[in-house]
């Protein structure tokens, strides 16, 4: 196989996404009450059923024991529904490898889950404004002696699959000349790509992809700085003076939906009044 680095962002930032579906179905009045529902669709008849991580601390986690979510991007959402007076809201549980297939085919009506605002995904969903700003770094394990980006020339690099970290990777360091972005060879879901000067190998979940890295399979883990967060621990440093792209989170609706265009004002609006900074401030 012989991709170029552009052919290989393609396919690895359109994989798997379908036509557009239904629009959203409003609901209205009261304050606010949530439901939880761990990686299944069911939700209360009329609920604003919002797709949400359970796996990254400060952001979207689920405690198992107790059924509740709690974060930043989990206040965000009850703060949405309040101001735009939904009575429910479902809490649904989402990962990056089928958040987009639950939007387009209307599983759910919202992503809030460390979705980050991209050219490709702004050609399938609309997104509101910014609500945090991120970077996609690089993770090593200290008894690996990798203190810059120069000790992973002909080593292996992992990250989440349905992430944008392997594309914006393959582009980072084709950028600063450690890379051709020639592919060697690829298996046929590009979860196992050799290049001439590395090597990339993409897993489910994070948990696998730090295991990964921790049972050396990875010699370094691409991810955001904010998931980044769950993952480390005094074994483990980011590589320095490295950072692969600059990532802004969004609220992800259905292109051209009825909710899109509300769900942007409200989120400009907690912009506007402070709201969102409050919230940074009470998860950081």
């Amino acid at each position: 196989m012989n991709l170029s680095r552009r052919s290989f962002a393609a396919l690895a930032l359109t994989a798997g996404l379908a036509p557009i579906g239904s629009a959203f179905s409003g609901c209205t009045g009261g304050a606010p009450k949530e439901s939880g529902s761990n990686g299944t669709t069911s939700s209360p008849a009329g609920a604003l059923r919002a797709g949400v991580r359970a796996d990254v601390m400060g952001f979207g986690y689920l405690n198992e024991k107790t059924g509740k979510y709690y974060g930043l991007e989990i206040d965000i959402v009850h703060e949405l529904a309040e101001r735009m007076g939904e009575t429910d809201v479902a809490l649904i549980t989402v990962t990056p490898d089928d958040r987009k297939e639950m939007l387009l085919e209307g599983d759910i009506d919202l992503i809030c889950a460390c979705y980050s605002i991209a050219d490709s995904r702004l050609e399938n969903f609309d997104f509101s404004p910014a609500y945090y700003t991120d970077q996609v770094i690089a993770v090593v394990q200290n008894s690996s002696m990798i203190t810059a980006i120069e000790d992973m020339r002909g080593r292996t690099f992992g990250t989440m699959s349905g992430s944008n970290a392997a594309p914006l990777l393959s582009t980072k360091l084709y950028e600063i000349g450690m890379s051709d972005g020639e592919v060697v060879s690829a298996n046929d879901d590009n979860s196992d790509v050799t290049f001439k000067t590395w090597h990339l190998l993409q897993f489910p979940s994070y948990r696998e992809l730090s295991d990964a890295l921790e049972t050396g399979t990875v010699d370094a883990m691409v991810l955001d700085g904010a998931i980044a967060q769950t993952y480390l621990n005094d074994k483990r440093s980011v590589i320095e003076g490295f950072d692969v792209a600059e990532q802004s989170y969004g609220i992800a609706t259905q292109k051209g939906s009825e909710l899109s265009a509300s769900v942007a004002q409200v989120v400009q609006d907690m912009l506007d009044d402070g709201t969102i900074d409050a919230l940074v401030d009470k998860w950081d």
